[in-house]
C-alpha cells in the first residue's frame, strides 16, 4: 500500500511536470545583486536551452527529452558555472545566483614586428542562391530560437590580432537581433571550450541586409598559432519582430569540399558541422 502511495505521488509530480514544462525566474550576480543579462541556460545534449534576457529574466521550455533528474546549467563569462538538477526548481520565480570567477581564461598577448593582413575565411557573397536560416520549420515562436548558433571553423597558423568581424545577411524580418560573438577551442572536429574572456554583444537593427561588419579593436582580440584549429559563432540572444509575421534570418553561403560549418539547436545541445561555407570572415593583422 505504502509503495502505491509513494508510485502515485511520483506520478502526479510527473505529470504536472510534464503539463508546465516550462522553468523561469532571474539570474542575479551574488556579491552586489544586480541582474545578469545574456546568461546561457541548459541542459546538455537534450536539446534544451535559452539565454536570459537584458532584466536578467529567463524561461526555459523542456522538452519531452528532459526528466526529472536532468541538471540544468546556468553559464555566463566571469562567472562560475551553475548546476541545478530539475527537480529542486519551482515552475516559477526562481532565483538563480551565479558567483564572479576568479580564475579567467588566459589572455595572448603578442607583440607585433612587421604585421600583415590576413583574412580568415570566405568574403565572397556569390550569386546568394543558398541561405543558411536562423529560422527553424519547428519553431513556434522567435523565442525558441534563443540560444542558437551557427559559425565556420579556421585554421589559425600565426599569431594575429583581430580588426573586424563580418558576415552578410541576406533576408532579415526584424526591427532587431542581438547576438553574442563567440570564439572556441576545436577538439575532435567539433567545438568545445571557449578561448577568449569576452562577452562580445552586438545589435543588427532595421532589417539590415547586406555585409554588416563589427568592430574588435576595441577588444583587443589576439589569436595564438597554437590555438590551431577554432570556430568563431554567432549566437542568437534577443530579438524583436518588425511585424507579427517577422522569421527569417539568412546568411549567405556555398557548399564546400574543404570549409566547415557548425550549427547547434540551443546552447549545450549538441554541435554538428557541415560541408557549407558561409560569408562569414575576420580581417586580422598578423606576424
Amino acid at each position: 500500500m505504502k509503495f502505491a502511495k509513494l508510485l502515485l505521488l511520483f506520478l502526479i509530480t510527473f505529470n504536472v511536470f510534464a503539463q508546465e514544462k516550462t522553468i523561469s525566474g532571474e539570474i542575479k550576480d551574488s556579491e552586489n545583486n544586480s541582474t545578469l543579462e545574456y546568461v546561457n541556460i541548459g541542459i546538455f545534449n537534450k536539446n534544451t536551452g535559452t539565454v536570459s534576457n537584458s532584466k536578467g529574466i529567463f524561461s526555459l521550455k523542456l522538452n519531452e527529452k528532459v526528466s526529472l533528474n536532468d541538471t540544468i546549467v546556468f553559464s555566463h563569462i566571469g562567472y562560475e558555472s551553475k548546476k541545478i538538477v530539475v527537480n529542486q526548481l519551482k515552475s516559477t520565480n526562481n532565483s538563480i545566483l551565479l558567483k564572479p570567477s576568479e580564475n579567467t581564461l588566459k589572455e595572448v598577448v603578442v607583440k607585433f614586428k612587421e604585421p600583415k593582413p590576413k583574412q580568415f575565411g570566405r568574403s565572397s557573397k556569390g550569386l546568394s542562391l543558398m541561405h543558411s536560416n536562423f529560422y527553424y520549420a519547428l519553431d513556434k515562436d522567435v523565442d525558441d530560437r534563443l540560444s542558437r548558433e551557427k559559425g565556420m571553423k579556421f585554421k589559425i597558423k600565426k599569431d594575429c590580432k583581430v580588426n573586424d568581424f563580418n558576415f552578410n545577411i541576406t533576408s532579415n524580418e526584424f526591427k532587431s537581433v542581438k547576438f553574442r560573438l563567440n570564439f572556441y577551442k576545436v577538439e575532435n572536429d567539433l567545438p568545445t571550450n571557449l578561448i577568449l574572456d569576452k562577452d562580445i554583444i552586438f545589435e543588427v537593427k532595421n532589417g539590415f541586409l547586406g555585409l554588416y561588419t563589427l568592430d574588435l579593436k576595441p577588444f583587443d582580440i589576439y589569436l595564438d598559432k597554437e590555438m590551431g584549429d577554432i570556430a568563431v559563432t554567432i549566437q542568437w540572444i534577443e530579438s524583436v519582430k518588425t511585424n507579427e509575421k517577422s522569421k527569417f534570418f539568412a546568411i549567405s553561403t556555398a557548399m564546400s569540399a574543404t570549409e566547415t560549418s557548425f550549427y547547434r539547436e540551443k546552447n549545450m545541445s549538441s554541435w554538428y558541422k557541415s560541408g557549407q561555407s558561409l560569408t562569414f570572415y575576420l580581417n586580422t593583422m598578423c606576424q
